[in-house]
């Protein structure tokens, strides 16, 4: 089994500012690229934190309505700080979350579920920024075909790693969910074996019709097992 890296789907080509970069600069890059934040870094390419649309509207947000219809907001002082702003350095979320290109998926998504943040930048030993990863290219690993998964469950999950003979399971793939039909050695084998498969990237979902031959279980053991009959003296 081989989880797909931060590197394997992370771009590269990252478009970056330095903290002194002006507000209207960051409102074109953002709109001259597509894209929807821009990281941050000092002198030595090192991020120190990323500016975002979000970040921008505060201070749209924060202008007065001339009509005079819309109520007036009244920011937190952190949120006024930002509407007030006018260099990356006031605007950006600092520290910068970053993450590392030999990361797995589950790592980078783990990251950016704990700290509530849509993508991080990419550093190297360094702490230079060498790319950059959204949610949705984390996503990308769902979009893998069917026979892919289904190839690497029987060979690598079933066979090599857990010593399942090639014709004991019968493995199917539709859109990403995995069925796990036929018979196994050991009761014990089946959890494990879904829970491998679950780790597989792309895997959407994993159901299991498994026999089994043998009940290695303490549950099995246990009802296999003796009685022992305590005699009257």
């Amino acid at each position: 089994m081989r989880h797909r890296m931060v590197s394997d789907l992370m771009t590269t080509s990252v478009v970056r500012v330095r903290e002194d970069a002006g507000f209207k600069d960051i409102a074109k890059l953002l709109a001259e690229y597509d894209i929807t934040a821009i990281p941050v870094v000092d002198a030595d390419d090192r991020p120190v934190g990323v500016v975002s649309e979000a970040d921008l509207l505060r201070k749209e947000a924060g202008q007065l309505d001339p009509a005079g219809l819309l109520p007036v907001l009244h920011p937190r002082p952190a949120d006024r700080t930002k509407q007030e702003a006018t260099t990356a350095r006031g605007l950006m979320n600092s520290p910068a979350i970053t993450a590392r290109p030999q990361w797995t998926v589950v790592e980078a998504a783990q990251v950016m579920e704990r700290h509530r943040v849509k993508r991080l930048p990419v550093v190297d030993e360094a702490d230079r920024l060498v790319g950059l990863i959204s949610r949705a290219d984390l996503l990308r690993v769902f979009l893998r075909g069917d026979s892919a998964i289904r190839e690497e469950i029987s060979g690598d999950v079933l066979v090599r790693t857990l010593g399942i003979a090639p014709d004991s399971v019968t493995v199917r793939v539709v859109d990403g969910r995995v069925s796990l039909t036929g018979s196994v050695e050991r009761k014990s084998l089946i959890p494990v074996a879904v829970r491998m498969c679950q780790g597989v990237d792309g895997v959407v979902d994993v159901t299991e019709q498994l026999s089994h031959r043998t009940d290695d279980t303490s549950e099995g053991l246990y009802a296999e097992s003796p009685r022992h009959t305590q005699l009257s003296p």
